[in-house]
């Protein structure tokens, strides 16, 4: 099954996200925490095609979408200095992109995602003795 993409903003509560479903219609959550967020997409997403006769979802069949800043507000763990200095980016250039005072194009959002997913790579593979 196809995964669903949600839209991720963060609010003064918690998050909100959205997710246009061109073949289903429109649905939209919110959540105080992203693990809540991602349960109530479900349930907001199998609500919406409940009548369908569609299969329903579940959390594996989610995929959150965030902004730069908004990933690296929720994901605070990441170093973005490392990070930068690992994709031989300027950080005071992925700060900008990161705080919003920059537009990252597209090949460059593309670079910080693929930085982003090399490092969960390595972290994932990592052991220790």
């Amino acid at each position: 099954m196809k995964k669903v993409k949600f839209i991720v903003e963060r609010t003064k509560d918690g998050y909100s996200a959205w997710s246009e479903d061109l073949s289903n219609g429109l649905t939209a959550t919110m959540g105080d925490t992203i693990t809540e967020l991602k349960s109530n997409a479900v349930e907001s997403y199998n609500l919406l095609i409940a009548e369908s006769g569609k299969k329903p979802i579940t959390e594996d069949n989610i995929q959150l979408m965030f902004n730069l800043g908004q990933f690296f507000e929720y994901y605070n763990v990441i170093n973005v200095r490392a990070l930068a200095a690992r994709m031989k980016m300027n950080y005071t250039l992925l700060s900008q992109y990161i705080t919003g005072a920059k537009t990252p194009s597209e090949k460059q959002t593309k670079k910080v995602l693929e930085g982003v997913k090399q490092l969960g790579r390595e972290l994932y593979e990592a052991d220790f003795s």
